[in-house]
């Protein structure tokens, strides 16, 4: 008996939708823009340009692809053009096929460098909650105190919700307001295992830069535990921050500085650093 093969009109309705999206992302200055606005800030078309070593108006024409495709959101503010991801759920898209990828064979050249894919790795940005060897201590610290279950699932437990309150002074109806999830697990692509994004990741980001126990480095994505921050989440947590590899081994302050400055310069250079 011979199966006859469908008509073109069966195929999934979704099909040219999502080759459509594909197509967005399928170009490298477009994924660089993306991967840059992962901040969860908003950046001018100028800053974006300079970021992927483009021309202004190919950045231009790049942007207004990828607004009118849904992924981007602008502003206007005078003469300039604020762009950046249109919700959670864009960046949540970006993460998640940033984590199928290898990490890049090539180590860095040169000290800065060096300096900006260390500072990356130990602690950053991943749109608006931590990522990196920082985020994914935070949350293994988390999971441990049954603060978060990830038996079968990621999920704040009724302590979380307590120690949120406690601890950031966070309003527990705010961890469910919206459709946003309350909690979910990230995909670290440094450390390959999860951090805690969802809005309850998003508070504990904000909820530490606020107290400066985090610092962002630079202008980029990179953040750092600060001395105070050690000492809070040592004991909010029972987190040994200089065991888990999250301070940074500078020679005094002057040295952190600039190691802070190269970071940043370089990370800005940096088109890989989701």
């Amino acid at each position: 008996m011979t199966t006859q093969a469908p008509p073109p009109d069966a195929a999934p309705a979704h099909s040219v939708g999502l080759a459509r999206l594909a197509s967005l992302l399928a170009d490298r200055t477009r994924a660089a823009f993306c991967l840059a606005l992962l901040d969860g800030r908003a950046w001018t078309a100028g800053e974006l340009a300079a970021y992927a070593r483009v021309a202004p108006s190919s950045a231009s024409e790049h942007l207004t692809r990828l607004t009118e495709g849904g992924l981007l959101v602008e502003h206007r503010q005078g003469r300039h053009r604020y762009v950046q991801l249109a919700s959670p759920r864009v960046a949540e898209l970006i993460e998640g096929l940033t984590a199928h990828l290898d990490p890049p064979a090539e180590r860095p050249r040169g000290l800065r460098a060096a300096n900006a894919s260390a500072a990356l790795a130990r602690g950053r940005t991943c749109y608006d909650h931590l990522a990196g060897r920082l985020g994914v201590a935070v949350t293994d610290a988390m999971t441990g105190r049954g603060l978060i279950d990830q038996d079968g699932g990621f999920a704040l437990t009724g302590a979380g919700r307590a120690w949120f309150a406690e601890a950031l002074a966070t309003d527990t109806a705010m961890l469910r307001a919206g459709r946003r999830p309350t909690a979910r697990g990230c995909l670290d692509w440094t450390e390959r295992r999860q951090h805690l994004a969802g809005v309850a990741g998003a508070r504990l980001c904000a909820g530490l830069l606020e107290r400066a126990w985090v610092r962002r480095v630079g202008s980029g994505r990179a953040v750092r535990l600060t001395p105070t921050g050690a000492e809070a989440l040592r004991d909010l947590l029972g987190l040994d921050a200089e065991a888990a590899g999250l301070l940074q081994r500078t020679g005094g302050a002057a040295q952190a500085a600039l190691l802070d400055g190269q970071a940043a310069e370089a990370g800005r250079e940096d088109g890989r650093s989701a």
